[in-house]
């Protein structure tokens, strides 16, 4: 490795876009330049929210061969990897937990690429690169105080990698997605279905159509600057009414509706008066469609399922996408199409004073999770072939 330079970066604006996004597999909408340039821009990533940026990069020469997102965080917020009980243990110890470093995608709890490579690179290179990476990232630790590093969501390809690696702890949750089994009409996917399942999603739409509610399907070219606001009010809406904290802002839509606008798609919902009342946002990769956001003004029965799953599942049958992540958690996602699918991420603590409990905990954890995945599994919509 001694060709080759790693460093630490404040800041994407300092790293080129197209060399950042020339590492970035499958077009992933969360891993673009783009987007995590919004986020820092509009002050969404940043010390006020506990996401303080350290990206590394890693150049032969000067081109740009690897990239991982790096944050210094002060709190949890936003991971969806809990971690509040091992906080709680460390303190109880006298050992701060915070800060400690994530490389992860602010508040997106979806999986994807996290360890950007040059994918020219042969396999040999990749790994020594990662080994690279991880060591001088756990350097980074030591050095500046960090109480450990923590790799959230990886693509399976990564997370394989790092499964593999003794120094990395590895905690398993399940999230909920749907396939698509080469449909060409949504008819297509519900003939998949159990009869109850189908007839249950049939008559969800239909209340929709017969509470005169329109929608419409919007991208970053379609969608202006009204329809922003109208979304921006529901996002931020939503998570007031949850005494939760927004961190985005109709600022950040927007400029990444600009940036990438063919990766956005907008879901709005208008009542039989003509108002806007309701939305979800969902971001797309070459192949996969992410389900991120909602929110409404009017509570109307079975909207959410139209506006945050049917109409996903419409566009990816429509667009020819492999899989449709709709967010994390809701066994309620199950009679709609979606499958449980386990996820993982890896931890890297330095020190651990929990040396036997930690591994105790992570295990059982596992089984609970296990258990989850299969009594979820069991309930599955699908006709048994």
């Amino acid at each position: 490795m001694t060709n080759y330079k790693i460093q630490f970066n404040d800041s994407l604006s300092v790293i080129p876009a197209d060399s950042w996004n020339a590492l970035n597999r499958d077009n992933n909408p969360f891993m673009r330049h783009e987007f995590l340039m919004a986020l820092e821009t509009h002050n969404c990533a940043s010390e006020r929210f506990g996401w303080i940026a350290h990206h590394l990069t890693v150049y032969d020469g000067d081109e740009l061969i690897a990239a991982m997102p790096l944050y210094e965080k002060h709190n949890s917020y936003g991971e969806f990897v809990f971690d509040h009980s091992w906080a709680d243990a460390w303190q109880r110890v006298g050992l701060p937990y915070f800060p400690k470093l994530v490389t992860s995608v602010p508040y997106s709890p979806v999986t994807g690429p996290r360890l950007l490579i040059n994918p020219n690179l042969t396999e040999s290179i990749q790994e020594k690169i990662w080994q690279a990476m991880v060591e001088q990232t756990q350097q980074f630790a030591l050095n500046h105080g960090f109480s450990g590093w923590h790799c959230l969501f990886a693509n399976q390809n990564e997370q394989a990698w790092l499964n593999n690696q003794d120094q990395f702890h590895i905690r398993n949750d399940c999230h909920f997605h749907w396939f698509n089994q080469n449909y060409t009409t949504f008819d297509d996917f519900l003939a998949k279905l159990t009869g109850k399942k189908r007839k249950n999603i049939r008559q969800e739409r239909n209340s929709i159509i017969n509470a005169g509610v329109t929608l419409r399907v919007l991208d970053g070219h379609t969608a202006n600057d009204q329809d922003w606001a109208d979304f921006a009010f529901f996002y931020h809406k939503t998570f007031t009414d949850k005494w939760s904290t927004p961190t985005l802002n109709e600022g950040f839509f927007k400029a990444v509706a600009q940036a990438m606008p063919k990766q956005v798609v907008l879901v709005l919902a208008d009542n039989a008066a003509g108002e806007c009342v309701a939305g979800s946002l969902m971001y797309r990769s070459d192949s996969v469609l992410y389900g991120r956001h909602w929110g409404c003004t009017e509570e109307i029965k079975n909207l959410h399922f139209e506006a945050c799953y049917y109409q996903g599942i419409e566009y990816a049958i429509e667009h020819g996408l492999q899989r449709f992540e709709p967010g994390a958690g809701g066994e309620h996602k199950i009679a709609r199409g979606f499958i449980p699918v386990k996820t993982q991420s890896a931890h890297w603590l330095a020190p651990n004073p929990f040396e036997e409990a930690l591994p105790h905990f992570i295990q059982e954890e596992q089984k609970i999770m296990d258990h989850y995945y299969h009594e979820n599994h069991a309930h599955s919509p699908y006709k048994q072939m």
